[in-house]
């Protein structure tokens, strides 16, 4: 089917008080498992490309953002294109001829004057291209191999009063808001503030995104959706899946030397971590849902 858009994916979770999963993609078969994790469990899906994958990919967008519109032309569930962490103009602006429906645009590391400056002159442009865009107030830690922030430094949360302030002024279609994940991580040991996320939720009229959720357990995941979260991005559990799978069949196999041999299993591995994953997440009740 045709890619399906961003927006229409998390405004139809949000409706029906849920959340869709979001996963960062690098190569064809990341692309392939993502796809074949979410009809293994008949859900939506959305395929993000980050900043850093386009850097190594060479500094090129269309291969990869190719490969994804015709993978999900072939999906038998709804797919979407994003373009994740965006702090290039430039690759900003590449976004709608590529296929995308939505960016995340982040320049969360700059000082909230500066942040709500370039965000607002990004909104205004993506709309004005008919794209769906997502900001971050707040420090989700982790990007590039950076160190977690400490959970107590002024700015690591994000603020609500704030966060409505900046929406605002914005004009953002969504938030990406930071209350204790961290992206990178190899562990799920994380552990959300799900007070704050309370208060955000009550505070803020456009959907939540959770970024860094691989290093969540499938309580906090669950915990996540039932506060709010409408969209969560997933991409170093892919990783993991695909490096142990890889480790364990060159381990089994050191004669093997085509490549299409474990790249299969690996393939295989992020598919099950895909369609795991997008299970706990449905399987939450939304905000104000009883048992």
């Amino acid at each position: 089917m045709p890619l399906a858009a961003t927006g229409d994916l998390v405004a139809a979770a949000t409706a029906g008080r849920g959340a869709v999963a979001a996963f960062n993609v690098i190569t064809l078969e990341h692309i392939e498992a993502v796809i074949a994790g979410a009809e293994a469990v008949h859900a939506p899906v959305v395929l993000q490309v980050s900043e850093n994958a386009v850097r190594f990919r060479r500094g090129s967008l269309l291969p990869l953002a190719r490969a994804a519109t015709e993978a999900a032309a072939r999906a038998s569930v709804p797919v979407a294109l994003h373009l994740d962490h965006v702090q290039s103009d430039a690759l900003l602006r590449q976004a709608p001829g590529a296929g995308f429906s939505s960016v995340m645009y982040d320049a969360s590391r700059l000082p909230y004057d500066d942040n709500l400056a370039a965000t607002r002159a990004a909104a205004d442009w993506a709309h004005a291209q008919g794209l769906w865009i997502e900001a971050e107030l707040g420090q989700v830690g982790g990007k590039s191999g950076e160190p977690p922030p400490d959970p107590h430094t002024p700015g690591a949360r994000t603020d609500p009063v704030q966060a409505a302030g900046f929406v605002a002024d914005s004009g953002v279609d969504a938030l990406a808001v930071a209350i204790g994940s961290s992206h990178a991580m190899a562990t799920r040991t994380a552990a959300l503030d799900r007070a704050l996320l309370e208060r955000l939720s009550a505070a803020l009229d456009v959907p939540l995104v959770l970024h860094g959720s691989s290093g969540l357990p499938d309580d906090e995941l669950t915990a996540a959706v039932t506060g709010g979260i409408t969209k969560v991005n997933i991409g170093t559990a892919l990783n993991i899946a695909l490096t142990g799978a890889i480790r364990a069949f060159l381990a089994a196999h050191p004669e093997a030397v085509d490549s299409r041999a474990y790249l299969s299993v690996g393939r295989e591995a992020m598919a099950r971590a895909v369609a795991r994953l997008v299970t706990v997440l449905h399987g939450a009740p939304g905000p104000g849902a009883t048992s």
